[in-house]
């Protein structure tokens, strides 16, 4: 009797025993896959190229942020900026039918995209990127075109009428965007990033109440070009979540 106790003890330990051994291996697991999917921190950077060039330039001012944060090899990206354009008109075969136009283009908004990048450099311990990714663009501006017009058909202002000067004014429109990108990304020190993102930029639109045909789009560029190059070059700081670096998988030692 009671070695069938004993027996019934002993199988019962052992039940318990592969039960916990199983459950902790399920935890171990849901505990990796988690920690894979965590985010290990925040990129927060500028764009060089749009600074030097604001600051060079007489007939652009503009500047941007850039920020992403990873989920695996998966990047979630947004960058916001502001941008206006000031461009003498020296042709008036885009305001006016007129043969002799000159004036002034200006427009002026924010823009912003958003999108999702994924790093082929799986096995880099540091997270270094060479990615691909998709971004939707979208513009809030206002753009006006100011300039003076003679029916004369010559470039001097006809005597009997003078010269005329127009107004057009664009306010409250929107212009949307969509757009591929490839870079690379590459920790230079500690939380000190540097890279380059390449854009190639389609399907451009204007919505809103137009009395000019907008010649310039915030954060895109030409509104005529329907297929349109970019490229940033950045720099960047990381905000870490956590202390401990999350394991990439398959990573060499």
């Amino acid at each position: 009797m009671q070695l069938s106790t004993l027996k019934s003890i002993f199988s019962f330990l052992f039940l318990v025993a592969g039960f916990l051994v199983q459950a902790q291996e399920v935890t171990v697991d849901t505990v990796n896959v988690r920690n894979k999917y965590l985010p290990t921190g925040l990129r927060i950077g500028t764009d060089v190229i749009t600074l030097v060039k604001s600051n060079r330039s007489s007939q652009f001012t503009g500047w941007e942020v850039n920020a992403d944060m990873d989920i695996n090899r998966y990047y979630l990206a947004v960058d916001y900026g502001k941008w206006s354009v000031s461009q003498p008109i020296t042709t008036g075969q885009r305001f006016t039918g007129g043969p002799y136009t000159t004036g002034q283009y200006d427009n002026s908004g924010s823009y912003f995209r958003f999108g999702v990048d994924v790093n082929f450099l799986k096995k880099d311990p540091d997270r270094n990127m060479f990615f691909l990714g998709f971004r939707i663009g979208r513009a809030s501006f206002n753009d006006a075109a100011t300039f003076s017009d003679s029916t004369a058909y010559s470039a001097k202002p006809n005597t009997n009428f003078g010269v005329t000067t127009k107004e057009l004014v664009n306010t409250n429109l929107t212009g949307h965007w969509a757009e591929l990108t490839t870079g690379l990304r590459v920790k230079i020190y500690k939380f000190f990033w540097m890279g380059y993102t390449a854009r190639m930029k389609f399907t451009p639109s204007v919505s809103g109440d137009q009395e000019l045909l907008s010649f310039d789009i915030p954060g895109y560029g030409l509104s005529s070009r329907k297929l349109y190059w970019g490229f940033n070059y950045q720099l960047f700081f990381k905000i870490p979540f956590t202390s401990k670096q999350v394991p990439v998988a398959n990573a060499k030692k």
